[in-house]
């Protein structure tokens, strides 16, 4: 299984899953009722310093935002178009904070401990019969890949762009599926390796601070 996990020893790292994932959630309640750049660029700033703490390797994470540099663009663009270029700014700016946060969860939580701070989540399902720890792994599994999947997408367009000189293309599409169909599977071995959902306990958790071909 591929992974996006930074190893190390920061108190990023050392802070439980749980509370990362509260302080997030909570944030982007508040940060929705933002309108104004003003605050939302100290709010920025303050992402990237906690990227900053994680030293050259968690500055380097920052890439990811290569990736949504032509949707960021054109979203910017219709805003304009339509008179209201601050309202857009501040839609960018939101995306950005939202977005670095949750890839700073991402990169500095394992993966079994982002699944046992969802799975509390899901109990009300054991009320029918049904598990708790499956929808959890879905939702860990989106957290865990979804900043991949853009970076994947970025270094596809890199490459096209050196080889075509042009940034976006939907000739882009194809590669970019064929990825996520080929991670999909790598990430359906692993765990079926693992017993699945009920498998990640003990010693067969998912540590993704190690990668499995």
């Amino acid at each position: 299984m591929i992974s996006i996990y930074l190893s190390g020893d920061s108190w990023l790292h050392r802070t439980p899953a749980g509370l990362k994932l509260l302080v997030v959630a909570v944030a982007s309640l508040l940060l929705f009722q933002v309108k104004s750049p003003l605050v939302l660029l100290p709010c920025l700033a303050g992402v990237i310093g906690c990227y900053a703490t994680l030293g050259s390797p968690g500055l380097a994470r920052l890439a990811l935002l290569r990736g949504l540099t032509v949707f960021l663009a054109i979203l910017l663009l219709l805003h304009w178009v339509s008179g209201t270029f601050w309202d857009g700014v501040s839609v960018i700016l939101r995306l950005v904070v939202l977005i670095l946060a949750a890839n700073l969860i991402s990169i500095t939580t394992r993966m079994d401990d982002m699944l046992e701070a969802v799975t509390p989540l899901f109990k009300p399902l054991e009320w029918l019969g049904l598990s708790a720890r499956k929808p959890a792994l879905c939702v860990a599994l989106v957290l865990r890949f979804a900043p991949y999947m853009m970076q994947i997408f970025g270094r596809l367009r890199e490459a096209y762009q050196a080889r075509s000189g042009a940034r976006n293309s939907w000739k882009l599409l194809p590669p970019l599926a064929i990825q996520c169909l080929r991670m999909s599977d790598n990430v359906a071995d692993a765990l079926q390796a693992r017993g699945g959902s009920d498998g990640l306990s003990g010693q067969d958790k998912i540590r993704t601070g190690q990668k499995t071909a």
